[in-house]
């Protein structure tokens, strides 16, 4: 067997675990940094959000071309934000179709999301769905929709129509199991209007530090030393407990119908992977959820920080199901209410990108302006 003792994200990528990597700008396309960190760090895949976005236009300069290009054609802030997001993503999915070629589709994804402040509509989720696709029009594209009660439509309505999907900001287990029917519903009316299953994809994005952000926290409110021996285990657990449903979907007679067809299931994807409390150990949810078949995107100092000194585990995760269990209940003896943490993570992960959205459109407008001044 071959060994990477010297390679940890190469060990990671034999284990069975697709690197992404959680970042996405300009500088990045054409530096060559991406191309670098596919050809040496393993990356096979690219995720994107608002945030990333806004960052990469509030400290990049390779935008102002374009911006000015665009300002002087008159294009509002709206229609700039969409020519310059799909055109990075546009990019990004070229730069990564030779990957997506050599794994059948499997990997060389680049995600890229609706707008956020549609998540509670799912009509004019599935509209910008269908425009963004149509935009970038690469194969290895995926349209990221959050997981909220209205976007559960959504996510079928745009499987339905063939196109592949990232379903984003998943944080409860009894929403995700509605994710994963969701996302079978639209294969099955995929199927039944005759489109190709095989060139369907999708990802689950399952949010792992966020977790243990807002559990720590209130575990700190209760104070006891009891309390405290729980904290930094309610995300993993979490996430365990997701990849056990995963296998029961994946065994189920109606995943057995539909892989008949040619049909791709749903990966579980962790997301939410940099850690955010300097206690832990900066790749704890990395290297602890290392389970074959799933995607692990990571920013960039994650990443960094894994091939420094990252490690597989040889544990395999079916054995932690029985404990992470007992951390959940662990939990609710404290008076911990699980339904009330993924609500809340829920609202806020909406609200944090809708407001990143909202960022990236005053940055726009911000250098529309200084481009109107300097004409």
């Amino acid at each position: 067997m071959t060994t990477h003792h010297n390679d940890p994200l190469a060990e990671l990528s034999a284990a069975g675990v697709s690197i992404w990597l959680d970042d996405l700008s300009r500088e990045l396309l054409e530096s060559g940094d991406l191309a670098a960190l596919i050809a040496d760090k393993h990356v096979v895949g690219i995720t994107t959000n608002p945030t990333i976005f806004a960052s990469a236009l509030a400290h990049g300069d390779r935008y102002e071309p374009q911006l000015r290009k665009l300002a002087e054609a008159g294009s509002s802030v709206e229609d700039i934000v969409f020519a310059l997001t799909t055109d990075d993503v546009r990019a990004a999915c070229q730069v990564l179709r030779p990957v997506y070629d050599r794994t059948d589709g499997v990997d060389g994804r680049v995600s890229l999301e609706v707008d956020p402040g549609l998540a509670h509509d799912a009509s004019a989720t599935v509209d910008r769905a269908r425009e963004l696709w149509a935009a970038v029009a690469e194969p290895n594209l995926l349209i990221k929709i959050p997981a909220t009660a209205e976007g559960l439509a959504a996510i079928t309505a745009v499987i339905g129509d063939g196109i592949s999907v990232n379903v984003t900001l998943v944080f409860s287990l009894d929403r995700y199991r509605e994710v994963l029917d969701a996302y079978l519903t639209g294969l099955e009316k995929a199927d039944l209007e005759g489109r190709d299953l095989t060139a369907i994809h999708s990802v689950a994005s399952f949010f792992v530090s966020r977790v243990d952000t807002r559990v720590d926290a209130l575990l700190d409110t209760i104070g006891t030393a009891r309390a405290q021996a729980v904290k930094g285990k309610a995300a993993l657990a979490n996430a365990r407990l997701a990849n056990r449903i995963h296998e029961e979907v994946s065994a189920s007679a109606r995943w057995d119908r539909l892989s008949g067809t040619g049909a791709w299931l749903q990966r579980p994807l962790w997301a939410s992977t940099g850690v955010k409390n300097p206690d832990y150990p900066d790749t704890v949810y990395v290297s602890e959820l290392v389970i074959p078949g799933t995607v692990n995107t990571m920013p960039g100092s994650t990443l960094a920080a894994f091939a420094d000194h990252g490690a597989v585990p040889a544990t395999r995760v079916q054995d932690t199901y029985a404990a992470a269990t007992d951390v959940f209940d662990e939990l609710a003896r404290l008076g911990i209410d699980y339904h009330d943490v993924v609500a809340t993570l829920e609202r806020e992960g909406v609200r944090k990108f809708t407001d990143s959205w909202d960022e990236l459109g005053k940055t726009v407008g911000d250098q529309l302006n200084q481009v109107a001044a300097g004409c």
